[in-house]
């Protein structure tokens, strides 16, 4: 093959490889924002009031002046793995983030219970809608979030359908835990016994219980209507929870809801592997959202 032949095809097999490679993450996964003397980026600790207590929190709050969106951040059962690395990403791209432990779990005074975490969501949003609260931490409460990972992620859409002034909602590998009621006492206990540690005032047996407290209006299914009227990101793993939110999608969709995003990945249930790709993933929806950072 002449010289020129063997260049034209070099440069032909590049671009076809370019055209098919991924785009790159988003700048936020990897780059720190500008110094602002001003108002440089900070943390806030944060005490909620929720069910006569008050509940741990951390607002991440990013670089620059005036109100930024905003991201109430869940965890799961019990929480270990809390996705910290997904809020500092989130604070970079310009979101103040907010995290927090529901009553009974992670040193969050209070005894813990499903019930309690959907209100201790939904005080942690009434709580940062506060106007002073708002402006302490730099809020923008129109436009404001709600992400969850696993139980988190069973919180996030019952709340957020719910809660109509929510900009969207998010779930990651999303589990609904009112289908447990459901599943044999054995089964119960076996999820309860392998998800409690640092909870406090319960035992394996009072929290596989607290499953048949949960009715079918605390469920995916009784979400459907409420989140089809907002934007939705679902991300689901090879965990054996899909096939849940993939059903949410669809009973979404039969609602009109036409905002879902749902991307399946293969990875685990707490994105050991893909931890980039999800962030990528988050920030990617989290930009055309209404009120996103420009």
């Amino acid at each position: 093959m002449k010289f020129w032949a063997l260049a034209v095809w070099a440069a032909i097999t590049l671009a076809s490889a370019t055209a098919r490679a991924d785009p790159p993450p988003p700048a936020a996964i990897y780059t720190d924002p500008a110094p602002d003397k001003a108002f440089p980026a900070r943390s806030e600790v944060l005490h909620i009031p929720s069910g006569g207590v008050l509940i741990n929190g951390l607002a991440y709050i990013p670089t620059g002046a005036g109100a930024h969106p905003t991201v109430v951040l869940l965890h799961g059962l019990p929480g270990n793995e809390k996705n910290l690395d997904l809020a500092q990403a989130m604070r970079r791209a310009g979101w103040t983030v907010v995290t927090f432990n529901y009553r009974g779990a992670w040193g969050s005074p209070g005894v813990y219970s499903f019930k309690g975490n959907l209100q201790d969501a939904a005080s942690v949003l009434a709580y940062l809608r506060t106007p002073d609260v708002a402006a302490k931490l730099q809020i923008d409460p129109v436009h404001m979030v709600l992400m969850g990972h696993s139980m988190g992620g069973w919180v996030t859409a019952v709340t957020a359908a719910r809660d109509p002034t929510l900009t969207g909602a998010a779930l990651i590998s999303a589990a609904d835990m009112s289908s447990l009621r459901l599943a044999p006492a054995a089964a119960r206990l076996r999820v309860a016994r392998d998800n409690m540690e640092t909870l406090a005032g319960v035992t394996d047996q009072s929290l596989a219980d607290q499953f048949l407290a949960l009715t079918p209006d605390d469920g995916f299914a009784a979400a459907a209507p409420g989140l089809a009227t907002r934007p939705l990101l679902v991300l689901s793993a090879d965990d054996g929870l899909a096939p849940g939110t993939d059903a949410l999608v669809a009973n979404i969709q039969s609602h009109g809801g036409h905002a879902v995003t749902a991307v399946h990945v293969a990875t685990d249930h707490t994105w050991d592997d893909a931890r980039i790709r999800l962030e990528s993933e988050v920030l990617t929806w989290l930009q055309a959202l209404p009120g996103a950072p420009k």
